[in-house]
């Protein structure tokens, strides 16, 4: 029997998997303070009996397993097809079919990064009406969901992305707006990152200062005491942590009791500058069926705009939010079509006038 402690839970069950193997038992699981750092503690142990020969025929799990490592190559192979697919194809996009103001579009969005899956499609619409606008073909192609009361029903909503993202800031930047724009609004701002970030900090910092309620997710007890609370708030924003190479989004809300919250949405929060290989390893690391929209952050630091095209695309969320300079008031505006386009063709970010 051993104790097991780490900041936060996920970090602990990754603990007692390595020392005891998977066959340990939990006897009791707890938060606790270490230090002055709320942690959690977990009691494992493993019987030491000489394991029971196992049986060599295949079980459910096993198969599903295999099932499971054959489709990861499946989807690298056929990522691979596509590309040599897309290489066949681009030559057979002759820009010179086009209108001359499609083709114009057309070169332009190239220049922005839009990936050529996207131009082979956009081409496709074009090439059969000479007087279609881009726009039009483009607006079937990226959907907005303001992220406002008006659009979203739903009270809680959390933050995912990678590190460096913007989470903690686009949250604040969130609750500041919504706080300005209805002052008797009850907003709590949750830290889940396991105290290893300094987000937490920062997220405490402005609770403090603009009189929101703060609460932090490291345990169950935690994620039950926030439910149990819910309905004593109007809006509840959750800075998830950022997942790591092995880790998924959609696991980490099941281990957290999270994935049954039908009140939550989540939002992935991603910069316009990663480069495509980036963008699909995010989109198969925070994959769930919670996350319901993607908040673009740090647009004035961007050089091209395509990605914002190419994310909408391929994972067909909804983008809801646009998020800019250095500043946390009036930084984060609810996005439009108009927006998006603006940004995309005029380098103009929002609350710009030229």
């Amino acid at each position: 029997m051993k104790t097991f402690k780490a900041p936060s839970q996920t970090e602990a069950y990754a603990m007692i998997k390595a020392d005891l193997g998977e066959d340990a038992v939990i006897l009791s699981n707890k938060t606790v303070s270490d230090n002055g750092t709320k942690c959690c503690e977990i009691v494992a142990a493993i019987d030491e009996m000489p394991q029971r020969q196992v049986s060599t025929a295949p079980t459910r799990e096993s198969v599903l397993d295999e099932a499971l490592n054959d489709s990861v190559g499946w989807k690298h192979e056929w990522g691979q097809i596509k590309g040599h697919l897309m290489a066949l194809l681009k030559p057979q996009m002759n820009l010179q079919s086009l209108s001359p103001r499609q083709q114009l579009a057309m070169e332009y969005l190239e220049r922005e990064g839009v990936d050529s899956n996207v131009l082979l499609n956009v081409f496709c619409k074009l090439r059969d009406n000479a007087n279609l606008s881009i726009l039009r073909v483009l607006e079937g192609m990226a959907s907005i969901r303001p992220l406002s009361a008006d659009s979203w029903s739903r009270k809680m909503h959390a933050f995912a992305g990678p590190h460096g993202a913007g989470k903690s800031s686009a949250l604040i930047r969130v609750a500041l707006r919504e706080k300005a724009q209805n002052p008797g609004m009850k907003i709590c701002l949750v830290a889940a990152d396991g105290n290893k970030g300094k987000g937490r900090l920062v997220l405490k910092h402005y609770a403090e200062l603009s009189g929101l309620a703060f609460r932090e997710l490291i345990t169950h007890e935690d994620v039950a005491a926030l439910k149990r609370e819910a309905g004593a708030f109007d809006l509840i924003l959750i800075d998830l942590p950022g997942m790591s190479v092995n880790n998924r989004l959609e696991d980490w809300l099941l281990a957290h009791g999270m994935e049954d919250w039908n009140e939550l949405a989540v939002h992935l929060v991603l910069n316009p500058y990663y480069n495509s290989e980036q963008y699909r390893v995010f989109a198969e690391r925070y994959k769930s069926s919670k996350v319901a929209s993607v908040i673009w952050t740090k647009l004035d630091e961007a050089c091209t705009f395509g990605a914002i095209l190419n994310m909408a695309c391929s994972s067909g969320l909804p983008i809801s939010a646009l998020s800019y300079g250095s500043g946390l008031k009036n930084s984060i505006t609810p996005a439009t079509k108009e927006m998006i386009w603006r940004m995309l063709f005029m380098r103009q970010l929002p609350g710009s006038e030229n």
